[in-house]
């Protein structure tokens, strides 16, 4: 699906035998271009009103037929189908009721996203054969900006990609320092991938492709940077406000407010394995670790003996860990807490995705973490790998 409930599941990541899963940003294109709904509503324009997509693809025999799809409500959804001429040239004419993110499409490994409005005249070049990587716009900037952002996403995913592998060859020999070191690198990587991105929007905080970005989770992390997203979402709304996108991206960072950097973090108090009910706020006065994850998580199994090195370094100098699981079922939950020797605080409700504490911190993928104060304020996320023991190094002399 296109816009799945969770960024990237851990069960999606256990089936490719990855740990890190920020590697959404290596699959999220193809994710955006290869979902569709077929649904079908004509949006073709009377006159001159709407917009018009010219353009000349190479590779394209004559008839080629192209698909082009509004992003609407989650799901592409049908709007206009054109053939190609002896050339490859074609034109698209349509109307929209607000600028708006389209799919342009050949088949499932060639397409393309572009923005549209009513007065865009849109000019679109590229070979049949490689669209997506080949693929030039001119007369939008909007589809521009895209075109920017998707090809540094592509170019920074490729290379994350070329890690995973190395990661994956040396989990399977057993190299553990070499393990190490790659996962640093990837989270360099992922940082560099999302900076080159926020320097993208600020140069264009009320594009519509911007507020699509941010208000996509498969694109970008606005948990991970609140305070950027809530900075240009209040641009957008000025700009704005009535943009579906706008609304979107405003009603996904809202319920972010509550669980941002610098706010207390709300009390969860769940049932332990043996059924004694531990509230979170019972472990007032030292840094806490709360994390999330469950027994059937590869990656959370994966970052397991990080956060045990750092809790055994750490855990007589006022820092501890409380671990609340989405599992079901509470046998692999007991016995996942006894075989990676999570030594700490667990509490569940057992209700998976469903659960009370995951409801209340937003959790839309796993593993996910929150580093707090000795009063109880969120003063980092997810913290993977190094980055929670060089966190508590600087918090804890």
């Amino acid at each position: 699906m296109f816009l799945a409930r969770r960024a990237f599941t851990c069960a999606d990541a256990d089936l490719m035998k990855y740990p890190m899963h920020s590697l959404i940003l290596v699959t999220s294109l193809l994710s955006l271009t290869t979902a569709c709904n077929d649904a079908s509503s004509s949006n073709t324009a009377a006159g001159n009103a709407g917009f018009v997509v010219t353009g000349q693809l190479r590779n394209a025999p004559a008839g080629t037929p192209l698909y082009l799809a509004e992003l609407a409500e989650g799901q592409f959804v049908s709007r206009d189908t054109v053939k190609t001429d002896s050339q490859g040239r074609f034109t698209i004419k349509g109307s929209t009721s607000e600028p708006a993110i389209y799919q342009i499409k050949l088949n499932e490994e060639n397409n393309v996203l572009v923005a549209l409005d009513n007065q865009t005249k849109l000019q679109l070049t590229g070979d049949a054969s490689k669209l997506a990587t080949t693929y030039t716009v001119k007369g939008s900037k909007d589809s521009e900006v895209w075109q920017q952002m998707s090809r540094a996403m592509t170019r920074h995913g490729n290379y994350m990609g070329s890690i995973m592998r190395r990661y994956q060859a040396n989990a399977q020999a057993g190299r553990q320092d070499s393990m190490q070191l790659l996962e640093q690198r990837f989270y360099v990587a992922k940082a560099k991938s999302t900076a080159e991105l926020k320097g993208i929007i600020k140069k264009n905080p009320t594009s519509v492709v911007s507020a699509f970005v941010l208000g996509e989770p498969q694109l970008f992390n606005a948990d991970e940077n609140f305070g950027f997203a809530d900075s240009v979402a209040t641009q957008l709304t000025k700009a704005q406000p009535n943009s579906r996108y706008t609304q979107a991206l405003v009603q996904k960072l809202e319920p972010l407010r509550k669980t941002a950097i610098g706010t207390v973090a709300p009390d969860i108090q769940l049932p332990t394995p043996d059924g004694k009910s531990v509230a979170l706020s019972s472990l007032r006065g030292k840094y806490v670790l709360l994390d999330f994850w469950a027994s059937w998580c590869g990656p959370c199994r994966q970052e397991n003996p990080n956060v045990v090195r750092t809790f055994d370094k750490y855990k007589s100098k006022n820092f501890t860990v409380f671990g609340v699981s989405l599992d079901q079922d509470k046998n692999k939950w007991v016995k996942a807490i006894d075989n990676d020797k999570l030594a700490w605080t667990h509490v569940s409700d057992l209700k998976g995705w469903q659960s009370a504490a995951g409801q209340a911190y937003g959790i839309q993928s796993i593993p996910m973490n929150f580093l707090l104060d000795p009063q109880g304020k969120i003063i980092a996320k997810n913290l993977r790998g190094p980055a929670l023991d060089e966190k508590l190094a600087q918090l804890i002399k």
